[in-house]
Parts: structure tokens; C-alpha cells; sequence
């Protein structure tokens, strides 16, 4: 069972949620000026994070920018993506800060937009320059219901999501 919070360590939370609140207005407009925003949602340890995207035809990215820090004109975190035919996106790359959360709150959008768009499948590779972490990035594709299938003899695999 958790204690009880102190009335200083209220404060204290209170205090960062404040701030959060008010960067998040701040970092909004800004991101505004160029980007489409799409949400506001919460990674891990409750951190509110911007999610935003610029589309062009046939590619486009969705970026992840967290509230406890001014936007500067870079996101913290990124999906990039592509269409390869009506029925599928392909992920390029996710780039950005790691254990943080941030990955999942990206992909869960990415399959929002998907579910939108009507297509049914997204779809990624695993390269050679992946296998460093070949291991956490199965555990993260898994944990979002991905099809994940490693070669490790030749170091590349693909990884499949399907909406059900």
C-alpha cells in the first residue's frame, strides 16, 4: 500500500503540472505554425507530450514533443512513414529518445491513423544496424500486437501489424 503524499510533495506535483500546462500552450502555437497537431496524451511516468505531423503525399511523419521542455523546432521523438499501397503503411524508421515511452505513444497514434485511413496493415523491416537492440525491438513490436520474424543469420527480419 502506497502512503499517504505530504502536503509539500502535492505542492510539488502541482507545481510541475502547472508548468507542463502552461509550455504545452506555448509549445502548441508554435508547433501549430508548421505542423498539423494531432493529440495531447501522456507517456510513461505521466509526462504530457504534443503529438504532431507533417504529411506529404505518400510519406509522412508523426512526431512526439514532450511538455517539460520549450519547443525549440525539434520533436523528442518520430515515426516516420510511408504508403505503399492503399491497404498498408510502411514504417521507415522511429527515431528519438528511448525508454521513455514515447516509441508506444507514437505507434498508438500511427495505428490510429491507419484505422482512419482505412488500411489495414502496417508493416516495417529490421536491419542490420537494428541488431544491437534486435532483442528490445521484438519485445516493443510484440507488446503492440506486431508479427515480429527475425533471420539472425542474416541479421533482418519484419515485422507485421494487422487490424483485426
Amino acid at each position: 500500500m502506497e502512503k499517504p503524499k505530504d502536503t509539500d510533495e502535492i505542492k510539488q506535483e502541482l507545481d510541475s503540472l502547472e508548468i507542463q500546462l502552461f509550455r504545452m500552450q506555448n509549445n502548441m502555437k508554435e508547433i501549430a505554425k508548421s505542423s498539423e497537431i494531432i493529440s495531447i496524451d501522456q507517456a510513461r511516468d505521466e509526462q504530457w507530450v504534443i503529438i504532431y505531423a507533417d504529411k506529404k503525399e505518400g510519406v509522412f511523419q508523426i512526431m512526439l514533443h514532450d511538455c517539460t521542455k520549450p519547443y525549440r523546432g525539434k520533436w523528442n521523438s518520430a515515426i516516420q512513414a510511408e504508403y505503399k499501397d492503399e491497404h498498408t503503411i510502411h514504417i521507415a524508421d522511429i527515431k528519438g529518445e528511448e525508454n521513455k515511452g514515447y516509441g508506444s505513444v507514437l505507434l498508438k497514434h500511427l495505428k490510429e491513423t491507419a484505422r482512419e485511413k482505412n488500411v489495414q496493415a502496417i508493416t516495417g523491416d529490421i536491419v542490420k544496424r537494428d541488431f544491437d537492440h534486435v532483442n528490445r525491438l521484438k519485445y516493443f513490436y510484440n507488446k503492440h500486437d506486431f508479427d515480429v520474424q527475425i533471420d539472425h543469420q542474416k541479421q533482418y527480419g519484419k515485422i507485421v501489424w494487422k487490424d483485426d
